[in-house]
């Protein structure tokens, strides 16, 4: 389960936003958050529950009209023009019922309206689909798959305590491409003690041989309170090498690469634009969202909010007709700034210098001639390099 929530300032009881709060016109999506998980992975600290954690209070079975309470109280709080992206992620999403999953998704789109176009996503185990279960999903609406491979080692798989096969993500994959969605996205975790550099190769030609348009593949990070971390605590586990996290990296870039797929985030690969993850580009360019299940996080208008951590607690308040929210922040011009250059120099369009401040002007200046930074019409990217360095740039580009 996630660490403790902040404590922020106190959300009204009707979930009233702050008066002159406005849509920033970026965009808006919604995320639905479905906080179970059959078994907890090692590495996992998000805000997840295994039936043994869950306690009472809180039900599957009932999960879906809980999160379409909150809905009906989001509807009188903010009106976008439409829904452009929709995002279940979890937890699995898909251990409740399609039929669940299809419902919430049909009651977004009569409560703010789906944009013709809009990208529908949820993400799932590979155990936990079927071509049954992903051709109901997609006939109640849902358009991409994001797939937890991790990795096509077995050794690997169960340092990580994953439940599935190491062939399972690939055919996972295969079948929700015969299901008819348009796409489907495998994720990678690469430095997990014992994996082998062939280990790791042999996953990325997995995961291009599944024919999906979206990577994405992150290091292993260990998280306080997490079985992996106890693990290494006690010598049980080497901790994660730097190192070996950046050959990893380079072996991804030089691999997707050749398989006809560029980078577009730092962590993120697709075949084509369209293949883009556009929910999480819509994060990563200062959107709007709506964050629907407990512990989920929301912006509008440069006020993020987050809710009540425990399904228990979120289905409590909910019950009573009282908002969810825990507590919020009213960002400054400063704040969203700082977060604004964070994310958008992760992405391969970059960001302009104009954006910047004079020292970060001046510093974004000394790391193009450093070989981190590329400068092209008045924007700078990130080289190969500058990716492998990218959080240290972040910091001194920022006032």
């Amino acid at each position: 389960m996630a660490g403790q929530l902040p404590d922020g300032e106190a959300v009204p009881a009707d979930g009233a936003l702050p008066d002159g709060t406005a849509l920033t016109g970026r965009g808006f999506g919604v995320y639905v958050h479905v906080p179970f998980c059959a078994s907890r992975c090692g590495y996992c600290d998000f805000n997840t529950y295994t039936a043994a954690e869950l306690g009472g209070g809180a039900s599957r079975d009932q999960y879906a009209d809980t999160v379409l309470a909150e809905l009906a109280l989001a509807r009188r709080i903010v009106k976008p023009a439409r829904v452009d992206t929709v995002f279940f992620g979890g937890g699995t999403p898909t251990l409740l019922d399609p039929d669940d999953l299809g419902r919430i998704l049909d009651a977004i789109d009569r409560t703010w309206g789906l944009a013709g176009d809009a990208e529908v996503t949820t993400e799932a185990n590979p155990e936990s689909v079927t071509p049954q279960s992903l051709g109901r999903l997609r006939k109640a609406g849902f358009t991409r798959v994001s797939l937890g491979m991790q990795s096509a080692a077995l050794g690997v798989l169960q340092v990580l305590d994953r439940r599935h096969t190491p062939g399972r993500a690939r055919a996972a994959a295969l079948e929700a491409r015969d299901a008819g969605f348009d796409h489907v996205n495998l994720d990678l975790i690469y430095g997990t003690p014992g994996e082998s550099g062939d280990d790791f190769a042999a996953s990325l030609a997995a995961a291009v041989g599944a024919g999906v348009d979206h990577v994405s593949a992150y290091a292993l990070i260990v998280e306080d309170g997490t079985r992996l971390a106890t693990r290494m605590r006690r010598g049980e586990l080497a901790y994660p090498s730097d190192d070996v996290a950046a050959d990893r990296y380079l072996a991804a870039e030089a691999a997707l690469d050749a398989a006809g797929f560029s980078w577009y985030e730092v962590s993120n690969w697709a075949t084509s634009a369209d293949a883009r993850c556009r929910h999480n580009l819509l994060y990563w360019t200062g959107g709007d969202w709506w964050g629907l299940g407990p512990g989920a996080h929301s912006h509008v208008g440069g006020v993020r909010w987050w809710n009540v951590k425990h399904p228990s607690s979120y289905a409590s308040r909910l019950a009573a007709g009282v908002s969810p929210g825990h507590g919020r922040e009213i960002l400054t011009d400063a704040d969203r700034h700082v977060e604004d250059v964070m994310l958008r120099l992760r992405l391969a369009s970059g960001i302009s210098l104009a954006s910047l401040d004079a020292g970060g002007r001046a510093a974004a200046v000394q790391k193009v001639a450093e070989g981190l930074l590329e400068e092209h019409d008045g924007r700078v990217v990130l080289t190969l390099r500058g990716r492998l360095l990218a959080d240290a740039v972040v910091r001194d580009l920022l006032p």
